[in-house]
This record gives structure tokens, C-alpha cells and sequence, in this order.
């Protein structure tokens, strides 16, 4: 029984991956880099890219792609920064997931205009497990995490914060109300993923945004480069 249970985990797995492989062509053909934005829930996803997104990433035309289980609060914020958004709700026809997979984000690509812009962000359902294990066709994947979830996240999440090529420390203004330890979290945090790239932001005052932004806009040469 067991093994019959893992098998159907890895079949799952690999039909994922094989229709990521099918977004990515797609993606590819179209010039677009793909960014899959993961955290837990209220970490401060949607504040951060509407900071990004406000004045815009110069050179670059960004959509948005964005997951929740239901509802469209976050792309009706996103929208009125007028980039592209399409939603997707994981409650219509998919079982109300807690992540978003290669499938799904692939049933939305048809209402994503691929042609007329650069960098796509996939705003991914809050969630610290499911995200992680499923590819959606992404160039990188970045995590946001706050300081209002505690010291011993990575330790406890490790394959979220280890498939990231940026950890994004979030809500650095309120480092004097909670009991955080960004020390020690930066210590767990090399500890499951030594050398990740990270970084100190405040959605709400706009403290390091500018270096996301640069970060960003500078995502598609790297993504270029063979690894």
C-alpha cells in the first residue's frame, strides 16, 4: 500500500512536470520570463508587487497571473495599477488546491497576452507546502516571508525555502512589535539553503523594493544565460 501511494505521487509529479515543460516552450516562444511568486498566506505578496509594480520595472512589460482558491480581491488591486492580470481560482474545476500546478496555470495561458509583455508574475496560492512541489514552467522562484511568521520557518518548510533563487525577508517596519530573530532566521535559512540570494523589504514603507525591482528587471538576461 505504501508503495502503491508513492507511486501515485511521482505519476502525478511527472505529468506535472511534463506539462510545466509545455508552458515553458510556450513561454519561451514568446520571449517571457516567468517568475513563481510562493509565501504563506499574509506575508504581503500583493503589497509588495503593487510597491514593484506601481511606478513600473523600466524596459519591461510585466502581466500577472494571479492564484487564489477564490475570489479576485488581489488581482482587482493588481488591475488598477493597469498591467495585465488574470486570475485563476483553484475552486473552479480544480478541487479547490492550495497551490496552483503546471495544469492549471496552462488552462489560463489562452487569456494571458504572452505576446505583448515580458515578465510574468504567477502570484501562487498562500501556502508554505503544496507551491513548492509543483513546477508551473518558472525561470525562478522567489518566497516571501515575514517577520510576523517567526524565526523557524525555513527549518520547518525547508523545500519551499530550498527550490528558491530569492528569499525576501517582509515587513522589516515591524522588526520592534514582534518577536523576531532575523538573525537566527538567516541562520536556519542558510542552514537549508546556503548562499541564497535574500533580501530585507518593507512592502509598507518601501524600504529595499527598489533593489526587487533591479533584481527583477535584470531577471530575463540572467535567465538567458545557460546554466
Amino acid at each position: 500500500m505504501h508503495r502503491t501511494k508513492v507511486r501515485i505521487v511521482e505519476d502525478a509529479l511527472d505529468a506535472n512536470n511534463t506539462i510545466a515543460r509545455a508552458n515553458r516552450a510556450d513561454f519561451d516562444r514568446h520571449g517571457v520570463t516567468v517568475v513563481n511568486l510562493m509565501s504563506a498566506p499574509g506575508a504581503g505578496k500583493t503589497t509588495l508587487l503593487e510597491r514593484v509594480l506601481g511606478p513600473g520595472i523600466d524596459g519591461v512589460r510585466v502581466g500577472v497571473l494571479e492564484g487564489d482558491v477564490q475570489g479576485s480581491l488581489d488581482a482587482d488591486r493588481l488591475a488598477d495599477l493597469h498591467v495585465p492580470v488574470t486570475q485563476i481560482n483553484t475552486d473552479s474545476g480544480f478541487g479547490g488546491e492550495c497551490h496552483l500546478d503546471a495544469n492549471m496555470v496552462r488552462s489560463a495561458l489562452d487569456a494571458v497576452p504572452l505576446a505583448d509583455i515580458d515578465l510574468l508574475i504567477i502570484e501562487n496560492v498562500g501556502n508554505l507546502v503544496c507551491p513548492a512541489e509543483f513546477r508551473v514552467g518558472e525561470d525562478a522562484r522567489i518566497m516571501v516571508s515575514s517577520v510576523a511568521e517567526g524565526a523557524d520557518k525555513p527549518l520547518k518548510y525547508p523545500l519551499m525555502f530550498r527550490t528558491c533563487e530569492l528569499v525576501i525577508v517582509n515587513k522589516l517596519d515591524l522588526l520592534d512589535h514582534v518577536d523576531f530573530d532575523l538573525d537566527l532566521y538567516l541562520h536556519h535559512l542558510d542552514a537549508v539553503h546556503p548562499g541564497v540570494a535574500r533580501m530585507l523589504v518593507s512592502a509598507r514603507t518601501g524600504e529595499g523594493v527598489d533593489e526587487l525591482r533591479e533584481w527583477l528587471r535584470r531577471l530575463p538576461d540572467r535567465a538567458a544565460v545557460p546554466a
